[in-house]
């Protein structure tokens, strides 16, 4: 049974230990997902703490994720930058999979930029492409938010009505633009992998109003508005959905794309803090 005074108590934990190794207070926390791993050497760096670091801290698993926060400054913002994510595939409960950000809160961080990789199911999109979510599907994974409530981290019932923040959604959409980036808006959908879709899922989510489909995000997103975090999810579509493609999907694939394109998921990331 979850015990939100518990896990409370971890995050406050954590954070002492965290500001124990880098007296640092973030304004921005940054989700580097697939091939955005080198992104952090843009941050001047003033400290980092891997995950392993910390006692009982959930470690990333998925290959390309390092597991660790990075903290500095970028273009003039207080910045820690997730590098690597927890995932519910992974065989981490829920509360787990979002303890990371949870903590960069704790640390000090009101806004965050999520990151991921994602198959595209709208075909009007493009593999290499950029999707900034307008929306999410939740319907498919369990709830971060189940179980006790942790009322000094946020209300019991959570309006996600703007789950995303609008004005960051328009700073990323000028950053696009401005830089010639390909960038959609449209709806996401988190599955809980981490198998790719059947080509029958990919027909069902289309028929659902989803444009992309990933294994990551929806949930950290969630858990960012319940604490009252503005939230910009920017995924990259690294590939397109089963029965959309034409080629058997593997996690290989994913990995070329995303790094293939980080220059420009760069590009996008760094100009969208503007709007913070």
């Amino acid at each position: 049974m979850f015990d939100a005074e518990i896990y409370y108590e971890r995050l406050v934990k954590y954070g002492k230990v965290i500001k124990e190794k880098v007296d640092f207070e973030p304004e921005l926390a940054i989700v580097l997902g697939s091939g955005l791993g080198d992104f952090a050497d843009n941050i001047e760096v003033v400290g980092q703490v891997a995950y392993k670091e910390l006692d009982g801290f959930p470690v990333s698993t998925a290959p390309g994720h390092e597991g660790s926060y990075i903290f500095g400054m970028l273009d003039g913002i207080k910045v820690v930058a997730l590098k690597g994510r927890i995932h519910y595939y992974e065989g981490y409960d829920m509360e787990e999979v979002v303890l990371p950000l949870r903590v960069a809160h704790i640390l000090g961080a009101k806004s965050a930029i999520i990151t991921n990789a994602v198959g595209g199911i709208n075909e009007n999109f493009n593999v290499g492409g950029f999707m900034v979510a307008e929306d999410c599907i939740t319907a498919f994974i369990p709830s971060p938010l189940r179980g006790p409530n942790i009322d000094r981290l946020g209300e019991r019932f959570v309006d996600v009505s703007q789950i995303y923040d609008k004005g960051l959604i328009v700073t990323a959409e000028g950053v696009a633009k401005e830089k010639g980036i390909d960038l959609n808006k449209g709806v996401l959908l988190q599955a809980m992998g981490p198998h790719f879709e059947t080509a029958a899922d990919i027909r069902l989510y289309k028929m659902l109003g989803a444009d992309a489909v990933g294994m990551s995000s929806v949930v950290e997103a969630i858990a960012c508005r319940h604490m009252g975090m503005r939230v910009l999810n920017l995924s990259c579509i690294t590939n397109m959905g089963t029965g959309i493609s034409k080629t058997e999907l593997s996690g290989e694939e994913v990995m070329e794309i995303a790094n293939k394109v980080s220059v420009d998921f760069a590009k996008l990331v760094r100009g969208s803090i503007k709007g913070i």
